[in-house]
This record gives structure tokens, C-alpha cells and sequence, in this order.
């Protein structure tokens, strides 16, 4: 039995270090650099050793996915849990935003790579974690309207400003007056 814990135990830790090597290789030089010989080169080990864990570099992208998705519902938690009372959306926008910015291949694993990552009804548990975070400061804001839908159109709209942001295709200088628009949108109902 102990022999058995240790082989789980040292597949875990190999599991881990292949995705923290692909993530730290993405952030660094893009995806484009993260294949699976330079990932083997990486942590010196064999090609067919990472083969053994995920079935591909997709199944790689989704297993990065996954761990940034749990990380962005902790930023979701603590931007909440430290948000005076009714500034909970404006934080949680904000903490969007500087995630998207301070993460892009991580964010971008998320939500433009991940192939295997169903998002909606059959979702992991991980995403729904994040989705009900959203939900959390949105549903309390639709009135009558459905609260999930009401949240997937905050959560597109949060989304828009991030990716366009980070895109540059948005000017720095009114980032503050975008948040300050759409916040009110929401708030005001």
C-alpha cells in the first residue's frame, strides 16, 4: 500500500510540475512556445513521460485552464469579501480586469485555448465555483429579469473590456470611466 501512496504521490508532483513548466513557458514566450518536446526538454523528462499524464499539449492547455479558473474564483472571493458594502460588483469587475492584465496566457488558456473544458450546464465543478461567483454580485442586481442570464450578460460585458483592453484596443486613459459606465449599468437596473 505505501508503495502504491508513493507512486501517486510522485505521479501528482509530475502532474504539477508539467503544468506549472507549460504555464510559466506560455507567460514567458506565448503558447506557441509550450510543445511537447520543450516541455520534456523543460523538465527533463521523456516525451512518452508526459505522454503517460495528459493525452496531448490540448490536454495541457485545459489542466493550466482549470487551475487559473480556480485561482480567478479566489480573486472573485477576496474582492467580494474586502468590497464595502454595495461596491461588490465594482471590485469584482476590477479584480477582472487586473487578472486579465497581470495573467494574458493563463487568461487566455481560459478562455481561448481550453478545449475540453465545457463551460454552462455540464461544466466542471471549478467553473461553476467561478460562474457563482459572478452570480453572487450580478443576481442580486436583475430584478426581475433571470438572474443566470442577467449574470452571463455582466459576465460578457466584464469579459469584452478585458480582452479588449488587453488587446489595446481600448484607450488606457478612460478605463476608469468604462468601469464607472458599466457598473452603473448593472446597478441601476
Amino acid at each position: 500500500m505505501a508503495t502504491q501512496q508513493r507512486r501517486e504521490r510522485e505521479r501528482a508532483q509530475r502532474e504539477t510540475l508539467i503544468v506549472n513548466a507549460a504555464r510559466d513557458m506560455a507567460e514567458a514566450d506565448g503558447w506557441s512556445s509550450v510543445t511537447i518536446r520543450r516541455l520534456a526538454e523543460r523538465i527533463e523528462y521523456s516525451q512518452p513521460v508526459l505522454y503517460s499524464h495528459f493525452a496531448g499539449r490540448g490536454a495541457i492547455v485545459d489542466a493550466v485552464a482549470l487551475q487559473g479558473i480556480a485561482e480567478l474564483t479566489e480573486v472573485f472571493k477576496a474582492a467580494r469579501a474586502g468590497a464595502e458594502p454595495g461596491g461588490e460588483l465594482a471590485a469584482v469587475v476590477g479584480a477582472y480586469l487586473d487578472f486579465a492584465t497581470a495573467n494574458p496566457a493563463l487568461f487566455e488558456a481560459i478562455f481561448t485555448l481550453a478545449e475540453g473544458l465545457p463551460f454552462g450546464v455540464d461544466a466542471p465543478e471549478v467553473l461553476k465555483a467561478a460562474f457563482a461567483e459572478l452570480y453572487a454580485v450580478f443576481a442580486p442586481l436583475a430584478g426581475e429579469r433571470d438572474p443566470d442570464a442577467f449574470t452571463e450578460v455582466g459576465w460578457a460585458a466584464i469579459h469584452g473590456l478585458a480582452v479588449l483592453g488587453s488587446g489595446g484596443r481600448l484607450r488606457p486613459d478612460l478605463l476608469e470611466q468604462r468601469l464607472a459606465i458599466l457598473v452603473g449599468q448593472f446597478v441601476k437596473g
